[in-house]
């Protein structure tokens, strides 16, 4: 009964949250933790892969530009086969440990490869392909072992914990490179032993999924494509999908902003370090936000956030210097704050338990791959038209589909669904620090 009316109240009012509601469970911790450490090792080799491979090993910005794509198509292809193996048995732990591990060996690929464009490629696409293995899994533990009145606030603190990760990252990479004059292979080494760090935080940790009693058979939800079977997730799918079309990728506003600044390419890789700081700040606090209001509301301002990104971008010449600088990277700060873990408590809030991973997949493939067409168009935009009139395209696309996604996203959510695949019977898990 408590659970048939959460879906009411999320909407409506205020949800009067117990003790259970006000706390982070010990899973949620353990999870940041492990993907803080992952996020140090993974950040390590992207902060000083562009120059070890434009500036180390000679490769074109063609060469390049391949390789980058091959690393969001390899994580687009298997994140839904993650999330299906993940349902099947119930195998979150285990199959979010192999996606771990899989990114930690792919450093050891990147010292292997030397110079050699095959082996480099096969290291970044393992990397990426355990990136989608294991997101899945991760997203339906953090769901499954979380009170559904504070879904909002668990996923504001795995992300603050996982962005502190890509903080600091960067800073470890960069350190070790001004320690080691430059040795890019320290930096590989490192960068594998902070990952199996990761690896072994997952399995001494974080506990597997609880054994569900089925009081009845719901043999269709675990499969991939079972959550398409829900008018409330295949809503929110496609207001993601449509929001995510309109996102035109970070890469381009950093860009942007240092056409506009005028900024030295020594400056540029500092750029993501300003947004990821507002996201650590303030993805706890919009988290709860969610969780008190409703999670449709802040993921559409999170939205007008981007818009008010564009439009800082395209404002008049007064507008410029520190304080543009500082708007942009906060409205960004604001923006994936108020949209990512939201995104996740909002859609982990109408999957039954035994098909959630397989759905989480399938609606971060959908949003992936409508933000790869997003860029892609606003790259052939910009190659044609010009930055500012492609980015005051982008803008009208972006408040199209926010008056879109208003009216798509559902205004009640579905109840949180139970472990046994009918509505009201889940037992939230009370293990709490």
């Amino acid at each position: 009964m408590y659970l048939a009316t959460t879906g009411r109240r999320e909407a409506s009012a205020p949800p009067s949250t117990g003790g259970a509601g006000r706390r982070v469970p010990g899973t949620v911790l353990a999870l940041g933790t492990v993907s803080l450490v992952t996020d140090v090792s993974s950040e390590m080799v992207t902060a000083v892969l562009p120059l070890y491979l434009v500036l180390g090993l000679g490769f074109s910005p063609l060469q390049f530009g391949f390789l980058d794509g091959l690393m969001g198509g390899a994580a687009a292809i298997v994140r839904l086969l993650g999330g299906h193996a993940a349902d099947r048995g119930h195998r979150y732990k285990r199959v979010a440990g192999i996606g771990y591990a899989l990114s930690a060996c792919s450093r050891l690929g990147l010292l292997l490869a030397g110079g050699a464009t095959a082996g480099i490629a096969a290291a970044l696409a393992a990397d990426r392909v355990g990136k989608g293995i294991r997101t899945a899994p991760r997203d339906a533990l953090i769901t499954l072992s979380s009170h559904p009145d504070g879904l909002g606030r668990s996923f504001g603190v795995h992300r603050a914990m996982d962005t502190a990760g890509a903080l600091l990252g960067p800073l470890a990479a960069f350190a070790l490179l001004w320690a080691t004059a430059g040795a890019y292979d320290a930096v590989f080494v490192a960068s594998f032993c902070v990952g199996l760090l990761g690896v072994l935080l997952l399995v001494l940790y974080v506990p597997g999924h609880r054994p569900v009693p089925h009081t009845a058979p719901a043999p269709r939800s675990g499969k991939a494509f079972g959550a398409l079977r829900d008018p409330a997730f295949r809503r929110i799918l496609g207001a993601a999908s449509l929001l995510g079309a309109a996102t035109i990728g970070d890469a381009f506003v950093y860009l942007l902003l240092q056409r506009r600044l005028g900024l030295s390419s020594g400056w540029f890789p500092l750029l993501p370090l300003g947004a990821a700081a507002g996201y650590l700040l303030l993805a706890v606090p919009l988290g709860r936000v969610a969780d008190r209001v409703g999670r449709r509301l802040p993921f559409l301002y999170g939205h007008l956030a981007l818009l008010g990104t564009y439009l800082a971008l395209l404002a008049p010449t007064r507008l410029t210097g520190p304080p543009l600088l500082v708007t942009v990277l906060a409205l960004l700060g604001v923006f994936y704050a108020a949209t990512d873990g939201v995104l996740m408590a909002l859609a982990g809030s109408t999957l039954p338990a035994d098909g959630r991973a397989g759905g989480l997949a399938l609606l971060q493939s959908g949003q992936a791959v409508a933000r790869m067409l997003a860029a892609a168009g606003f790259g052939a935009a910009w190659t044609v038209w010009g930055p500012d009139p492609a980015l005051w395209a982008a803008a009208a696309v972006l408040l199209a589909a926010l008056a879109g996604g208003w009216a798509l996203l559902p205004r009640v959510p579905s109840a949180l669904p139970a472990t046994d695949g009918s509505p009201g019977s889940q037992t939230p898990e009370r293990r709490t620090v």
